[in-house]
């Protein structure tokens, strides 16, 4: 089976004002995404989410283009062939840039959806794993900043949806971030699991004067609390107390994960199959945090396709940690781009996969038409 034709679509929608998140890295106005489709000499097609790394034209191009000129008329089941052919062509020689990285993620979802298709197979199966519950907390653009009241009337409400974990955005000044995660806490009562995002909005005296706030509401880990190249600041920061760090969704490949894991100051990995390097990159570094005994937490991105290939990772790694559900209010390309919801929620507050063949959805195009990019920053 050949690929004969490799086509991204960057798409966006307008968030409204009212719909609006504020976290430490501004103010949602607009969603992004790329979208890739590959089609085969055998009529199967393939759909894979590239991340739009803030700059969703590029990403696109580079679908396109290069990575296109690539993988025409190559074995479309041999993925792991044309991942390490990719590399070797795109990556290794120029440093693991982020645009290709994004865009050979998106590549390599849709190859697996095509083998998982021609199979007729669940995705989770064909990587070897079975349908199993998965933990979830609520996540994506959601519990940011805002009145500690207003907050803690939003966790209240995902508690009553059935959440038994909860990610609160976090990296705002130290005063206010303590205020809104002691509200949360007071809340939601001592049984729910409440994880912190701050979107690497801290600095090692801010992450001091929150530290010791965190671990009297028992904060389960801080995310990012800096910049993923910041290496000197999360060592120094380890060590001023006990709520440990999460990282990985801008962490691009084994690579950047092996030298994480080598530095020993993150205990929960984060990788995203739309940025990392994809499905294949995934399985690998999900191995690697086996290795040391440590739980396999993907962060999420904006659309059903990326949701539902996480859930489906999940289920076929050996170390699974918790599911990154998008309680977003307003997400059309969680809701409607593939057809269906790509999860649903149980009483105990996890999420299984769809045991149709792949992923169980189809991506509509008419949908991708209708959303063309909006140029401009996705956040302000």
């Amino acid at each position: 089976m050949r690929i004969t034709d490799i086509r991204s679509y960057p798409i966006s929608f307008p968030v409204p004002p009212d719909k609006s998140v504020t976290l430490s890295i501004g103010r949602t106005v607009k969603r992004d995404a790329v979208i890739v489709r590959v089609e085969t000499d055998e009529g199967l097609v393939g759909w894979g989410e590239a991340h739009h790394g803030r700059c969703p034209g590029a990403v696109s191009r580079v679908v396109d283009t290069t990575l296109r000129e690539l993988a025409l008329g190559r074995d479309a089941m041999d993925v792991v062939g044309l991942w390490e052919y990719v590399y070797r062509k795109q990556l290794a020689s120029h440093g693991v840039g982020a645009a290709a990285a994004m865009a050979l993620s998106g590549l390599d979802c849709a190859l697996w959806d095509i083998r998982a298709k021609a199979a007729g197979w669940p995705l989770y199966r064909l990587l070897g794993g079975a349908n199993r519950a998965i933990k979830a907390y609520a996540g994506g653009i959601s519990l940011g900043w805002q009145a500690p009241e207003a907050l803690a009337d939003e966790a209240r409400r995902l508690v009553a949806q059935g959440y038994r974990a909860m990610k609160l955005r976090m990296g705002d000044v130290p005063a206010n971030d303590i205020a809104r995660a002691r509200a949360v806490r007071k809340a939601v009562g001592d049984d729910i699991d409440i994880l912190l995002d701050a979107n690497t909005g801290y600095t090692v005296e801010q992450l001091r004067k929150v530290m010791p706030a965190f671990e009297e509401i028992q904060a389960g880990w801080l995310e990012e609390p800096f910049p993923p190249h910041d290496r000197h600041s999360y060592a120094k920061g380890a060590a001023l107390g006990n709520v440990p760090f999460a990282a990985g969704e801008n962490h691009f490949t084994r690579f950047d994960f092996n030298s994480l894991l080598e530095d020993g100051n993150v205990r929960f990995l984060q990788p995203d199959m739309s940025k990392t390097g994809g499905i294949t990159e995934g399985l690998r570094i999900a191995a690697l945090g086996s290795a040391r005994k440590l739980s396999f937490n993907p962060h999420t991105s904006t659309t059903a396709p990326n949701m539902a290939v996480t859930i489906h990772v999940l289920c076929a790694v050996e170390n699974p940690g918790y599911f990154e559900a998008d309680v977003t209010e307003l997400n059309p390309f969680r809701d409607e781009l593939g057809g269906r919801a790509p999860y649903e929620l149980d009483a105990d507050g996890c999420v299984r996969p769809c045991d149709d063949a792949s992923i169980g959805l189809e991506v509509d195009e008419a949908f991708l038409k209708a959303h063309p990019l909006i140029e401009g920053p996705c956040y302000v």
